[in-house]
C-alpha cells in the first residue's frame, strides 16, 4: 500500500499520533533523543542536516510529501546531532515506533493498517536511501551531477527537469565544494551536455 493510502486511513482516535505544523525553518525532529521516532511528511518540504565540528554543513537527505524519517531509520552514532529543518511550511505525523507494536485501545483503523504495511514503508524507504547512497559513490563531482540529474530526469519521464532546490544546498545534499561545483556546470554547458536557465535543466545528451 502506498503512503498516500495509508494517510488515508488516518483515524483522529489514534492517541498515539500526534499531527503537527511546522514553520519554515523549524525543527521538525531531532535524531539524538533516542526514542525511536517515526514521521511522514503530509505537505512541504525538508533536510536532514548535520554540521561537522569544523561547522561545515552536510544534507544527509532531503523529504517531500509522504516521505517517511526519523531515528528509527536512523542509529546515530556520532556525537554530532543531526536534525530534521523545514526548508517550507510542514505538516508532519509523528509517532513512537514502539508504539506501533502495541495496539490502540480504540482499535482505530489507522493503527492497524499501519503495522500490517509497515514493510512496505520501510521498503520504500530504503529505496530513497539507495538512490542517495549512488549519487554519493560517484568519484567525481561531474559524475555526481549527472547521477542526481538523470534520476531526476527518470522521476519525471523527461529531459527537462527541475532542480528541486537552491546551487547551494545541492551542493551540501552531494557533498561537494559550490564553486567547484558551479564550475562543473559551467563546463557541462559549455561542452554541451546540459542547458541551464534558472534552476530548470535541460539533458542534451
Amino acid at each position: 500500500m502506498e503512503v498516500s493510502d495509508i494517510i488515508n486511513t488516518i483515524s483522529s482516535n489514534c492517541v498515539k499520533m500526534q499531527k503537527k505544523f511546522f514553520p519554515k525553518g523549524s525543527i521538525i525532529t531531532t535524531y539524538m533523543e533516542k526514542r525511536r521516532q517515526i514521521c511522514i511528511l503530509l505537505s512541504g518540504k525538508a533536510d536532514l542536516i548535520r554540521y561537522d565540528l569544523n561547522g561545515n554543513k552536510d544534507i544527509i537527505d532531503n523529504f517531500s510529501q509522504n516521505d517517511i524519517f526519523g531515528e528509527a531509520f536512523y542509529p546515530v552514532n556520532t556525537n554530532n546531532e543531526l536534525f530534521v529543518l523545514a526548508t517550507e511550511e510542514c505538516e508532519a505525523f509523528l509517532f513512537l515506533y514502539d508504539d506501533i507494536q502495541v495496539k490502540c485501545k480504540t482499535n482505530c483503523k489507522f493503527h492497524a493498517t499501519l503495522v500490517s504495511s509497515l514493510l512496505d514503508l520501510i521498503l520504500n524507504k530504503t529505496i530513497h536511501q539507495n538512490t542517495r547512497i549512488e549519487i554519493l559513490s560517484k568519484r567525481t563531482i561531474r559524475e555526481k551531477l549527472l547521477s542526481y540529474f538523470s534520476i531526476l530526469s527518470k522521476k519525471s519521464f523527461s529531459k527537462n527537469i527541475t532542480l528541486p532546490f537552491s546551487l547551494t544546498t545541492l551542493a551540501d545534499y552531494l557533498s561537494v565544494d559550490r564553486s567547484a561545483m558551479m564550475r562543473e556546470i559551467k563546463s557541462l554547458i559549455d561542452e554541451g551536455f546540459i542547458f541551464k536557465e534558472g534552476n530548470k535543466i535541460k539533458l542534451l545528451y
